[in-house]
């Protein structure tokens, strides 16, 4: 087994113009103090003797991983002097990215030099900013220079404020920053504002940026703080796995688990996008991995472009959602909710068990009615010889849940295991990796921490100007106003907010501005937090597969060749789950594991026969039963599987008894006739003909 290929694959389209060996050299550098600095905090390693202020050393994180923003990611992005499309996020966010970087760059990039003067001066900035707030920690804590600091300092406020809204900007887009930036500036006019409920402490400018720039609730507010005693672990773990072979391992184990079923290619694709999105936690660079690999395969087996692009779509939008290695706003969870990640990570589970149930019956009833058949046993991989031969990887994920639960630092976990799978990168032959592959990793880790770091620094600006000016905590409480006590009204405006700011922000944004704004007013109402918390991030993350912009959709659309809206409606159809499940948590919490464990048992059970009846009523087929679903079916199916999410009892037996009856009536009424399966080649490609199977027969 050869397992370089992802790496291989990482490097070509990664691969910048602007990365010479110096640059190069500079990110690797880079790279490796950030990560020791958060070892040191982490492990309480207290190196020479000092123990860091807490604002000290994210002062030090910034200095480490903002110019690498300024490194790799260019002022401008052109192709052959036009603009450059954005469609592709960094790992774990929302956020834009280039794609085909190794033919973009800026006009003032020469390809012979790297970096343009005006990003190193940039460079040069961020660190005199950051390195001298770092030296003066201590005087900024005890002195209070948030509120009367030196000239100096007040300065390099200023200047840094203005450099975190260009590193957001680069990281995230013009929508991102331009938010930040508003909102940065809001407590300017807070007093000023006619709006009762925007009315707030005035600030004058100076004095703002200081509280920006050294304060403990903007830049340095909880989400970056989490960022550097989390997520740093987490997202170096999943880089590590992706290179040193991961991703070919669980395709394989997909391949052979799957491969032999109707449908077989797409069920694959759910499941290798499933295992991806743990590693990356984002939707569109996941489907511009597995996609080129996943979405021909389906075409060529029978699926059209435009289900085989949606399936692809669908199953790497759940990445953020899927335990144990979950998107960044998953993990800004734990210091807004105030739990361990493991919490966490235990209530995800049934939810993303639920969306990837939905999305492979309805794969399931799609094979069946159309007739496709899997790819013969004898051609698959070999299960058993998979998983000894990728051992690490699933040792890694294994060890990586167990001491999670185990330790009581949950931050070191991720330590621990991206040390063994360096290890076993060294030692083991089947993982190929020469110093081209050892620098590609650590520029990669380089590239993907300082891009989350970035956009968290910039999204604390959000966080600053609503704490500031005291605004956080009135919003809530004006919303229950204006709602009442209608717990399920609030929840619909709480989902179409988030559906429109997932838009155009990335999920932590959104998460981030709406965990201030709506979450109280939802908990205050009586939903659990937890429940509560994972709506915004579930809603938030819908954008990525529904119209009008459903990022994840067009960029599977653009492998598959298909219509990018004909693609992102059945992408809709097909994570139909992913808008009902959120509701059902949020009003019955034994769904995210908090309640009695009798309780969540018995709500798994009814919402695992929930989400069957809601596939096979949009998906036209039952499984197991083997029946076409009437139209009529269809109906009673979505609201006897809706009813089932509901935490009163009589409501779930109602639900049930409907579904009970709309099955029975099908399989007594509709004959089970279904066309049969075509013919196709022994690897499962074509149908001996070199032409794709027909999707219909």
């Amino acid at each position: 087994m050869t397992t370089t290929t992802p790496a291989d694959a990482i490097a070509v389209t990664r691969r910048n113009p602007r990365l010479t060996p110096f640059w190069s050299v500079v990110t690797v550098v880079l790279t490796v103090l950030g990560v020791l600095a958060t070892m040191n905090q982490v492990f309480f390693w207290n190196l020479g003797g000092v123990t860091l202020l807490e604002n000290t050393f994210l002062y030090l994180l910034l200095a480490a991983f903002l110019p690498i923003i300024f490194i790799v990611t260019p002022a401008t992005h052109r192709r052959g002097g036009r603009k450059e499309r954005r469609t592709a996020p960094p790992p774990g966010t929302g956020a834009m990215r280039i794609v085909e970087a190794d033919q973009t760059t800026d006009q003032m990039t020469d390809r012979r030099t790297g970096v343009p003067w005006y990003d190193v001066a940039l460079i040069l900035l961020v660190e005199v900013c950051c390195l001298y707030f770092a030296a003066n920690g201590l005087d900024i804590q005890e002195y209070g220079w948030e509120w009367n600091a030196p000239l100096t300092a007040t300065v390099l406020s200023v200047v840094f404020w203005l450099l975190i809204v260009e590193v957001l900007r680069r990281s995230a887009g013009w929508i991102v920053a331009a938010l930040a930036l508003v909102f940065s500036l809001y407590p300017m006019i807070a007093g000023q504002i006619p709006i009762g409920i925007l009315q707030g402490i005035d600030y004058d400018a100076l004095t703002l940026a200081q509280i920006h720039a050294m304060g403990t609730e903007s830049i340095l507010g909880l989400p970056l703080q989490t960022a550097g005693t989390i997520l740093v672990g987490f997202l170096l773990f999943g880089t590590v796995l992706q290179h040193t072979g991961g991703a070919d391992f669980f395709h394989n184990v997909s391949t052979a688990l799957f491969g032999r079923y109707r449908g077989g290619s797409a069920k694959v694709a759910v499941a290798s996008s499933a295992t991806m999105g743990m590693m990356s936690g984002s939707a569109v660079s996941n489907v511009l991995t597995t996609g080129p690999m996943t979405i021909p395969a389906m075409v060529r087996s029978g699926f059209t472009p435009r289900v085989a692009g949606a399936v692809e779509a669908t199953a790497s939008s759940g990445g953020s959602i899927t335990p144990p290695i979950m998107g960044t706003a998953a993990f800004l969870m734990v210091s807004f909710v105030g739990v361990p990640y493991t919490t966490i990570l235990v209530a995800a589970t049934i939810p993303a068990i639920l969306y990837f149930l939905g999305i492979f019956l309805q794969v399931d009833a799609y094979s069946a009615v159309h007739g496709l058949r899997g790819v013969p046993r004898d051609r698959l991989p070999r299960l058993g010889r998979s998983l000894v031969e990728g051992w690490p990887y699933l040792t890694a994920l294994v060890l990586l849940t167990v001491l999670l639960f185990i330790l009581d630092s949950e931050a070191q976990v991720p330590y621990w295991i991206t040390g063994v799978l360096l290890l076993i990168a060294v030692l083991s032959p089947r993982v190929r990796m020469g110093r081209r592959q050892w620098l590609d990793l650590a520029v990669d880790c380089g590239r993907t921490l300082a891009q989350i770091i970035g956009i968290i620094a910039g999204v604390g600006l959000i966080l600053g100007g609503l704490s500031a000016t005291g605004v956080a905590l009135s919003l809530s409480r004006d919303l229950l106003a204006l709602v009442g006590d209608n717990v399920v009204l609030l929840l619909i405006a709480g989902a179409a907010v988030c559906f429109v700011l997932g838009m155009g922000l990335t999920i932590s944004a959104a998460y981030v501005f709406l965990a201030i704004v709506m979450v109280p007013a939802v908990v205050a109402l009586g939903v659990n937090p937890l429940a509560a918390h994972l709506f915004v991030i579930y809603w938030a993350s819908v954008s990525y597969i529904t119209p009008p912009v459903g990022l994840a959709a067009f960029a599977a659309a653009g492998i598959s060749k298909a219509s990018p809206m004909a693609t992102c409606v059945e992408a809709m159809r097909l994570g139909a789950v992913k808008y009902i499940v959120p509701f059902g948590f949020a009003l019955n919490p034994a769904l995210v594991a908090q309640d009695d464990p009798g309780r969540v048992a018995v709500a798994f059970v009814f919402s695992l026969v929930a989400v069957y009846a809601i596939a096979g009523a949009l998906g036209g087929h039952l499984a197991l039963m083997e029946r076409r679903v009437p139209l009529w079916a269809r109906a009673a199916l979505v609201v006897g599987g809706f009813m089932m999410f509901l935490p009163q009892m009589w409501v779930t037996l109602l639900g049930l008894a409907l579904t009970a009856v709309v099955v029975v009536l099908v399989r007594l009424t509709v004959p089970g006739d279904l066309p049969p399966e075509p013919v196709v080649d022994p690897d499962g490609l074509t149908d001996g003909a070199d032409r794709p199977v027909p999707a219909h027969v």
